[in-house]
């Protein structure tokens, strides 16, 4: 893990600010880009959000089916 040495406050409504130098180095785009959170043992991972197929987790040649990303190649699997 990468040590970059910051501290941000969260406020009272649980909010807290990425920095600006984090948000760079993952091309975070505020209103355009989400993120997402992962608890691992007594840490919390935070992830730019990149959607993938809900069955096999790869985010090439995705299609939305029922409000879930799935892939071409999982598609025509689930066809037969």
């Amino acid at each position: 893990m990468k040590v970059i040495g910051c501290v941000r406050p969260v406020d009272k409504l649980g909010r807290l600010v990425m920095p600006s130098d984090i948000r760079k180095a993952l091309n975070i785009t505020s209103g355009e880009d989400s993120i997402e959170f992962f608890l691992e043992n007594d840490s919390v991972v935070i992830k730019k959000y990149r959607p993938c197929c809900v069955f096999c987790r790869s985010n090439e040649d995705l299609v939305e089916y029922k409000n879930q990303s799935v892939c071409l190649k999982c598609l025509e699997e689930l066809k037969k």
